[in-house]
């Protein structure tokens, strides 16, 4: 009997430690992988291009360049200070009547050949190969060891910094090719990868990781720990169509009531007569836009749609276009756009509120909207105050939108309040097609905030063709009676 309980109590003293060496293990895994993820994501931040301009880690070797020509030409005017030389009298000697074996002032041409030619291919030019950091290092570094055989050590009462001034050359031009080599190619590689991957594939999964870590999300243990994304929306993609239309025509949806909190105070006389001056400016700069002949042809879509890219000087900058065609007469089309705009969010999926704040005349009004983070969540939450126009301008029927500064609609926590430069809607009749159109949509926004540019170059392309054929949908559906 007691052999058959000192066996028990072993057996249960193994599995107690075999369970505590597990769950230790398993801890040490995820610390690692929660570490390796930090370390990953601060490498991207830093390696990533912000609108066009140079990478922090890129910005940071740049500086310690400039660090390394400032640190050297210090160094050399203690080195004159402590020999007793007047700064003109050591500039005469050194620079003037130049002598290897006596002067060091070479040392500091050196750190300016250096700093010229590492800013002008790495940070003018943005260059992303080492060959000129590696040849400006090996040109220092041979250049030095010849200094120290030439140099007349003799005339020099205390060579202590005369000493330190060659060390710190030779071991500051090994360190900016290190980093270089090191930290700032990798980086932005990684970056660069990361964001390209990111683009080409923007439905792939928000959870990445080991397979072991997506098997946790989907295991069948009902104990098991769950999460809910954020920013997810009152009625999800899954949910009834109808219902959501539904709410939407009744104005009954969270984000009507909630936002804005109450309406907006009348307008006065002036202020509704400037507001539409700026609606009559904006209509003539849709029209010009619309009759350019600057559009560059950005990309061909299978089904027929073509969408456009010109380059405008900031704040514009890029301005981009889509031309397609719709089962719809031109003017109706417009109307719906127009009339309907509280109807958005039924069938853009992009927006999710959309509410109109002020009635300023039957074609004129101003308008909020608020869209959903897309891009797989890259772009967060974006809101938007729009003055927006509707007119019959040449042969065109637009629905021209800018936003406004309204100082009585408060920014919302989690939301971005971003502006749209200029949108336009534009139908025109197609020749012996009685139902048909010829629409076209041109948007310039700015989003705000920090996204880098190709990003949103690659999501806005994604969006005009998202939305346009969201809007052929929404025209081929049976309209849905008010209740």
């Amino acid at each position: 009997m007691a052999e058959n309980e000192r066996q028990i109590r072993e057996a249960a003293e193994t599995l107690l430690t075999g369970s505590i060496n597990s769950q230790r293990s398993s801890y040490t895994q995820q610390s690692v992988t929660l570490n390796t993820d930090i370390i990953s994501n601060e490498n991207i931040i830093a390696g990533a291009m912000q609108n066009w301009r140079m990478s922090a880690v890129r910005r940071f070797f740049c500086l310690f360049v400039t660090f390394d020509l400032l640190l050297t030409f210090l160094m050399w005017l203690i080195c004159t200070m402590i020999a007793g030389e007047s700064v003109e009298f050591a500039f005469m000697t050194q620079v003037v009547h130049y002598n290897i074996k006596t002067s060091l002032f070479d040392i500091v041409i050196a750190a300016i050949l250096r700093f010229s030619i590492i800013l002008l291919f790495y940070a003018c030019l943005h260059l992303d190969h080492w060959f000129f950091v590696a040849m400006t290092t090996a040109s220092t570094c041979a250049f030095l060891i010849t200094k120290v055989f030439l140099f007349d050590w003799t005339t020099c009462n205390q060579p202590v910094f005369q000493v330190l001034l060659i060390l710190s050359s030779f071991v500051l031009s090994w360190v900016e090719a290190w980093f270089f080599d090191i930290r700032v190619l990798p980086q932005e590689i990684e970056a660069r990868t990361w964001l390209r991957t990111f683009i080409e594939n923007e439905r792939e999964p928000l959870l990445r990781g080991n397979p072991s870590d997506l098997r946790q999300y989907t295991s069948t243990d009902p104990n098991a720990t769950f999460f809910t994304p954020m920013d997810s929306q009152d009625h999800s993609d899954n949910e009834d169509e109808n219902y959501r239309r539904q709410s939407c025509a009744r104005g009954s949806t969270k984000a009507n009531e909630i936002f804005p909190p109450k309406p907006l105070e009348k307008f006065t006389p002036e202020m509704i007569e400037d507001y539409k001056r700026q609606a009559n400016a904006l209509v003539q700069n849709c029209h010009a836009l619309l009759q350019s002949k600057d559009w560059q042809i950005e990309n061909i879509m299978p089904n027929g749609d073509i969408i456009f890219y010109v380059d405008r000087p900031k704040p514009e900058g890029r301005v981009l276009k889509i031309v397609g065609t719709v089962h719809a007469q031109p003017s109706s089309l417009i109307d719906k756009l127009f009339d309907e705009v509280e109807l958005l969010p039924s069938w853009n999926k992009l927006v999710s509120e959309s509410k109109i704040l002020q009635y300023i005349d039957e074609n004129t009004d101003i308008v909020y909207q608020a869209t959903n983070p897309h891009g797989g969540g890259m772009i967060g939450a974006r809101d938007f105050i729009i003055l927006r126009h509707r007119i019959r301008y040449s042969n065109y029927y637009l629905t021209c939108g800018t936003s406004v500064p309204l100082l009585s609609i408060p920014n919302r926590s989690n939301v971005v309040r971003a502006e749209n430069n200029i949108s336009c809607w534009a139908a025109e009749p197609l020749p012996n097609e009685e139902n048909k159109s010829r629409v076209t949509w041109i948007i310039n926004t700015n989003l705000k905030g920090w996204i880098p540019q190709k990003f949103v170059d690659k999501s806005m392309n994604s969006a005009l063709t998202e939305v346009i054929s969201s809007l052929r949908k929404y025209l081929e559906e049976p309209q849905m009676s008010s209740d």
